[in-house]
């Protein structure tokens, strides 16, 4: 019965602090790891942000150019069109 007093006894205070030592020294590598983790993600997504509205903003121009081209031209080309609606139509010869 000794025995097993004296190896309950060294396990408690030999036994637990060691198992909780490495355990918080693998839980402290874990978390570091997972900061890491985060901010090369958080990185990742910034720069991607950044593509992607860079890529807008060149979306933007290109539609902006192309109303320009639209409402400056379409009352021209109204005229135009209306310009060949009076015209006569072409003399078509039928075989």
């Amino acid at each position: 019965m000794q025995s097993w007093v004296f190896l309950a006894f060294f396990m408690i205070v030999v036994g637990l602090p060691v198992i909780l030592g490495i355990g918080s020294c693998m839980f402290q590598r874990w978390l570091k790891h997972k900061e890491r983790m985060a901010e090369a993600l958080t990185a990742q997504t910034a720069e991607k942000a950044a593509q992607y509205a860079a890529h807008t903003e060149r979306l933007e121009q290109r539609v902006r150019v192309l109303e320009r081209i639209v409402t400056d031209k379409g009352i021209a080309i109204s005229d135009e069109i209306d310009c060949l609606r009076e015209l006569p139509a072409p003399f078509v010869r039928t075989n």
